[in-house]
């Protein structure tokens, strides 16, 4: 069971619901240590004075900040603790918004909140009704971990989410940071129309569950196939850019392909699928052990379980 990382308290007018953040995000990432290439010899950082190549004990380095033309403004840890904005244990709701009204390139990352003890709970399920009736967002200020943060504090499936927040601040300007803006063109009016017909054969109702990790399961297929000896199958290349002049063709094509292969979705041949694919399967069956079965064992459960079903 997951521990919580910080502890305060909700602050909502003068209602006030202890509270435990938790982290909503797992990661997945395959990570890798790294080696000599043609050896088994683990390669590992060291801290070096560049000067004179010598080690430095962590308690020696001190935080420089850079002033440029080779100036650094040096500068202690308790010097920046003295200035930090405190150790803060409370959540200070200070305005409700409509969470469409947030533009999502602000969010940053997302976390649950729970009632601290049994006794809170009352006031904390009337908060989440109160949110999940007015459909609105709490905007709120919290620190955690030496830092201020804004936050999104909303109801979500009975539980209410933190999303930390950017500040405008932390946003590039588009003009400023892109080598060349598009120029505003006024689209010729039949590739509109069929852009616009092939935006309205594609949309369909948000499922998260539709979504997963391709680049993450290819690379535990690659480590699976080099374990067992076996051929490592190389991907398509990316597709050509659309040549102007036959812009409307492949939108005429596209619009065309999608409503053939709308009543064609096929059910995956599990025989094809690897362990990552066939797991993540098994996990939206509900298949319990499936964290110490091989790939055989799971493809033997994921198809019994379809075939009851």
């Amino acid at each position: 069971m997951a521990r919580a990382i910080w502890s305060g308290a909700v602050n909502f007018g003068l209602v006030t619901v202890p509270v435990e953040l938790y982290s909503a995000i797992e990661d997945h990432t395959v990570h890798f240590r790294q080696f000599e290439r043609g050896t088994s010899d683990r390669i590992r950082y060291r801290r070096v004075n560049e000067r004179t190549g010598k080690e430095v004990d962590f308690d020696d380095i001190v935080k420089g900040y850079d002033l440029g033309d080779g100036e650094y403004v040096l500068v202690e840890q308790e010097e920046l603790d003295e200035i930090a904005p405190g150790r803060s244990r409370s959540i200070d709701i200070e305005a409700f918004v409509e969470l469409a009204e947030i533009d999502p390139v602000y969010f940053e990352k997302s976390y649950w909140l729970a009632p601290s003890k049994e006794e809170f709970g009352k006031a904390y399920g009337l908060l989440v009704q109160a949110m999940e009736h007015t459909e609105k967002a709490g905007v709120a200020r919290f620190v955690m971990r030496g830092r201020e943060h804004i936050a999104a504090v909303r109801a979500r499936e009975g539980v209410l989410t933190l999303d930390t927040l950017l500040f405008a601040d932390d946003l590039r300007d588009p003009s400023k940071e892109l080598r060349k803006l598009p120029e505003k063109t006024k689209a010729p009016g039949k590739e509109l129309e069929m852009a616009v017909s092939l935006i309205d054969s594609m949309t369909e109702q948000w499922d998260p569950d539709q979504y997963h990790d391709v680049y993450n399961e290819r690379v535990l297929k690659l480590i699976d196939d080099k374990k067992a000896g076996r051929k490592v199958s190389v991907e398509e290349e990316p597709a050509e850019p659309t040549k102007v002049v036959d812009l409307f063709d492949a939108l005429s094509r596209s619009v065309e392909k999608r409503r053939k292969g709308s009543s064609k979705k096929k059910t995956p041949d599990l025989s094809e699928l690897n362990k990552a694919e066939l797991d993540r399967m098994a996990r939206e069956l509900g298949i319990k052990g499936r964290s110490k079965m091989s790939r055989a064992e799971l493809e033997k459960a994921v198809g019994s379980s379809r075939r009851a079903s």
